[in-house]
């Protein structure tokens, strides 16, 4: 076991903070912090470009449930279909942030009904997919855009490059959840996330995050010295590329998720990145 302490030994506490009885999770936490900075960034952006505040406010309505659900049925029917799909109860957990506890099974502190033959019990989310996220975003600003008739790309622009930031603080909140795990390694930054197990893995959630805030610095040069292109599917483009270009080499280093991954060429997270990619090239040659 000595050789374990050369490595980062990871196991924070799941919650953040309490309010009483309630506490507040630091995946949670890290969701809210990713949201509201770029609230503000797409808000700087709108005062910059000269858009209305009118414009703006409903906007960031339209981001968090687009995101939050597209997110939550992207986890629940790209990587666990056949428990989502298999009964009512489970659809229910879907959609709701709730699970079916059978029997006197215990769920931490958690319940919400206490019935006969089980209990109910508040859990959260558990299960949230990026690919899904950003399918959900992109069907948001569409019903945003026909709201508000601004110039659809000048939207999808504007928000790719806010959406880095966010990314980056969603894999923070995964890095202190010990989800999405990496391959076992021996590179002496590995991490030992002691809720999985003892072995030392690569923290893919980190190297996910320090990539995502560099890239939001990307977007922003970009945007200093090529305003003139803001409404063009540039910025939108280059988000789309650069992050799942990222995410489909990253993938490498991480554990798979579901065990039917295991025999795959490519796994689901790399497979749902190549339409993002080519969607993303297309926008920038447009944009030219």
């Amino acid at each position: 076991m000595t050789h374990l302490l050369a490595y980062i030994l990871w196991n924070p506490d799941l919650m953040a903070f309490h309010i009483g009885s309630y506490g507040v999770r630091w995946y949670g936490l890290c969701w809210l912090i990713g949201l509201g900075l770029a609230y503000y960034i797409v808000k700087w952006l709108y005062k910059d470009q000269k858009l209305k505040d009118e414009l703006f406010d409903p906007l960031f309505l339209y981001c968090f449930f687009g995101v939050i659900v597209g997110a939550r049925l992207g986890h629940c029917l790209f990587y666990e279909p056949d428990y989502f799909l298999s009964s009512g109860q489970h659809i229910i957990e879907m959609l709701l942030p709730v699970h079916f506890v059978q029997g006197n099974a215990h769920f931490a502190d958690n319940w919400l009904f206490r019935l006969t033959d089980g209990s109910i019990a508040f859990t959260g989310y558990e299960g949230l997919a990026s690919h899904g996220g950003t399918l959900g975003l992109m069907f948001a600003l569409w019903l945003y855009y026909r709201r508000t008739k601004l110039n659809l790309w000048q939207v999808l622009d504007n928000i790719a490059i806010a959406t880095p930031i966010t990314a980056c603080f969603i894999r923070l909140g995964n890095l202190m959840n010990s989800e999405i795990i990496g391959k076992v390694t021996d590179v002496p930054w590995a991490f030992i996330f002691t809720r999985v197990d003892l072995q030392p893995r690569h923290p893919g959630q980190l190297y996910e995050a320090i990539a995502y805030f560099l890239l939001f610095f990307v977007g922003w040069h970009f945007y200093k010295k090529h305003k003139e292109r803001i409404g063009t599917g540039f910025f939108f483009g280059l988000c789309l590329t650069l992050i799942f270009t990222f995410r489909f080499f990253i993938e490498y280093t991480k554990d798979v998720q579901e065990a039917f991954e295991q025999q795959m060429l490519f796994n689901m997270g790399q497979l749902l990145s190549i339409p993002f990619i080519i969607i993303g090239v297309i926008c920038m040659r447009r944009a030219k």
